[in-house]
């Protein structure tokens, strides 16, 4: 895997910890949420300008995206 590809696995990884911590949930179940509204291909498509975001902009930014395509 290239080194970007690893960087993107990572911060996704560590988009997915923050959001299980700030929304008390387990871990799987944001896997679940992640992959019912294509959280994680979106982080990695943007990963350029998205990395270097804060976590609280980053929980806030996914469930931005959760509530605009629920509907």
């Amino acid at each position: 895997m290239e080194l970007n590809g690893i960087n993107k696995a990572t911060f996704v990884s560590f988009c997915i910890e923050q959001y299980a911590k700030a929304k008390n949930m387990k871990t799987e179940d944001v896997v679940k949420l992640f992959e019912r509204y294509g959280i994680a291909e979106h982080f990695c498509e943007f990963y350029d300008v998205l990395h270097t975001q804060g976590h609280h902009w980053l929980i806030e930014e996914i469930d931005e995206m959760i509530k605009d395509r629920k509907k």
